[in-house]
């Protein structure tokens, strides 16, 4: 394979993309006589909605209607509507279809495909009384994203080579193998200001070069897929919508510092991840894009997929190097760094797998295209996976700096039922919470450093009035002290005693000693920890007692839950007056401590006796049950 011969393949793959490039001015069938695609999304989050079956029925009323040699079915990587799935999109007259399942495909078969009508039912529409929308950037959701990094997922087949060359896939290696010397592409990177997107933020340009200027041949390129923040899962819907994205960054970095070899480690959970990525490996390799004399040239790069068994610790550079070569994942002191001493104690670059995805671009397009995008200090865009108490949920890729507000209200739709917005929590377990007062703070490195929370790997979980921040606190302590791999006491004893802490409060067992001893404890964790791991384990409890104190206060001073989650300081009555006499709460107690008012069709809960599980509140129909 040589550049001209990649070259000539990207301009017949386009050709054969045409709907997908420009499908507003596209005329006329493809040259294989197709006249609409069908993009089927085959993201994880669409597979685990129903997405085989539909893409099943969708064939079979295909076949039905005679329409199987003129409509092509793609599936494609995750569209990010993770709320919406199953999701279709019919190219080129971009209709998007959602909340599909397979009895609607014959609607669209017979009523768009063959009526040339769109089906309204299956359209989006905000709310109940709004008009449908079909074009996916007249979306709110869409709208207000700009992809870089999700450039190709849902427009391409994950498991096509041919459909990535023809989205300019491998231009950038050509770029660089041909007029490009290894110090112009680190040069490159380093102008662009690309930070890494694992969560510390670190120059990818600065990590390179002291790749390149270590000593000797043997050399390794690592990329970080053991995405393991709970909520978070934009490294894996990148690596099974664009998997062939990596293994072009990952040859870029290799041609850039001199390395001869690369690791994918990934964790087992990620199966489709996984599959999709060694079926790119193979692909590349039979190209001569991988291998020795990539396309004609002297360069000599291979890669291999390593599976974790996907404990959280492994994120972390020393445990993953040591958990690559099979050995337990336990962090290691630092220095030596990586660049040092790192695989097999030979200099070594880690980056995750969303820094690496935005190397491609940046060679085709330039340093100044890519500084152009977001801040000055955090340029380009960030992939977030939006979750929680919030109307559209899935995965975001927007400028950095977008403000916390767009993405919750525009992007995000906003909160279920006109639920007034607490919190949001970034970074994951080693994030922050970001109270309502920062609502309009800029979502990049340094503003989200100044309220206490981190960018993470780009987690974003939005909480409402109803969220308890102390619980909030423990859940994620609970997550860290399950995730410590217990070398260092620090974090061994420390994420636990804090656990305990929490835990108390949360029961009302804690006392006016408690707050003060967690957040000590806290601040010694911190400092004192050998890793990432225990060194950002009290993020939340030190963001939430900064943002929220006044919560913690009242759980300690006054026994009770503001938000009413906590169950042991909750009590549960009923009002006489309200109590119709329906029998759901008596039949639905699970420690019969509800009984009925003597000589009156009414019921009363016996505290004593009663366990704080709610199930009186949740089935009473009449508000009769009140929580306090």
């Amino acid at each position: 394979m040589t550049p001209d011969e990649l070259t000539q393949w990207r301009d017949r793959a386009r050709e054969a993309m045409a709907f997908r490039t420009d499908p507003a001015g596209a005329e006329g069938p493809l040259p294989d006589g197709t006249r609409r695609e069908l993009l089927i999304c085959a993201g994880g989050a669409c597979i685990s909605s129903g997405q085989p079956s539909v893409e099943d029925a969708l064939r079979q009323a295909l076949a039905k209607a005679g329409l199987e040699d003129t409509v092509r079915v793609v599936p494609t990587g995750c569209m990010g509507a993770c709320s919406l799935g199953p999701l279709v999109r019919v190219m080129p007259d971009d209709v998007l279809y959602v909340h599909l399942a397979p009895e609607d495909t014959a609607a669209i078969v017979e009523e768009h495909l063959a009526g040339g009508e769109p089906v309204e039912r299956l359209l989006y529409r905000p709310d109940e009384d709004a008009e449908p929308i079909a074009r996916p950037a007249d979306m709110p959701f869409f709208r207000h994203q700009q992809k870089v990094v999700l450039a190709n997922c849902g427009l391409m087949n994950a498991e096509s080579i041919d459909e990535y060359v023809g989205r300019d896939g491998y231009q950038a290696l050509a770029k660089a193998l041909t007029g490009m010397q290894p110090q112009d592409v680190i040069d490159t990177v380093l102008a662009s200001g690309l930070r890494g997107r694992g969560g510390a933020g670190f120059p990818a340009g600065r990590k390179w070069q002291m790749l390149a200027d270590a000593p000797g041949e043997e050399k390794y390129v690592i990329c970080n897929a053991d995405e393991g923040d709970p909520g978070a899962f934009m490294d894996r819907s990148i690596l099974e919508g664009d998997p062939h994205r990596i293994v072009e960054a990952m040859t870029l970095a290799a041609y850039a510092t001199g390395a001869r070899k690369g690791y994918v480690y990934v964790r087992a959970e990620y199966p489709l991840a996984i599959r999709r990525l060694q079926l790119a490996i193979q692909e590349a390799r039979r190209a001569g894009l991988l291998g020795r004399d990539i396309l004609a040239t002297a360069m000599t790069f291979g890669i291999e997929v390593r599976v974790g068994a996907g404990a959280f610790v492994c994120g972390e550079e020393t445990a993953l190097m040591a958990s690559v070569l099979g050995q337990r994942g336990q962090p290691q002191p630092r220095p030596p760094y990586p660049t040092q001493s790192g695989l097999y104690g030979r200099p070594t670059i880690i980056n995750n797998v969303e820094t690496l995805a935005n190397i491609p671009p940046i060679i085709r397009n330039g340093a100044e295209w890519f500084t152009g995008i977001g801040t000055e200090g955090s340029p380009g865009t960030k992939v977030f996976a939006l979750a929680g108490k919030v109307n559209l949920t899935g995965l975001v890729e927007v400028p950095m700096g977008t403000r916390l507000r767009e993405m919750v209200y525009e992007i995000g739709g906003g909160l279920p039922d006109g639920r007034a917005f607490k919190a949001a929590q970034t970074g994951g377990p080693s994030g922050g919470c970001i109270p309502a007062e920062h609502l309009d703070i800029a979502l990049d490195f340094d503003s989200l450093q100044e309220v206490g929370s981190i960018m993470g790997s780009g987690g974003l979980i939005v909480m409402d009035e109803d969220s308890c921040m102390v619980d909030v606190a423990r859940f994620f302590m609970e997550f860290c002290v399950e995730e410590s791999c217990g070398k260092c006491p620090p974090c061994r004893v420390g994420t636990r005693e804090m656990h305990a802490l929490l835990t108390d409060i949360c029961d009302g067992k804690a006392d006016g000693e408690t707050i003060a001893k967690l957040e000590s404890l806290a601040e010694v964790v911190q400092s004192a920890s050998l890793c990432g791991l225990g060194m950002t384990a009290p993020n939340p409890v030190l963001s939430t007692l900064r943002h929220f104190r006044d919560e913690y206060e009242a759980h300690v001073a006054d026994r009770k839950c503001p938000a009413g989650v906590c169950r042991n300081l909750l009590t549960f009555t009923i009002d006489y007056d309200l109590c119709r006499g329906c029998r759901l709460c008596f039949r639905n107690c699970p420690t019969d401590t509800i009984f009925q008012v003597d000589g009156e069709k009414k019921y009363r809960i016996e505290q004593e006796g009663c366990i704080h599980c709610g199930t009186c509140f949740e089935v009473c129909p009449f508000g009769a049950v009140k929580r306090e």
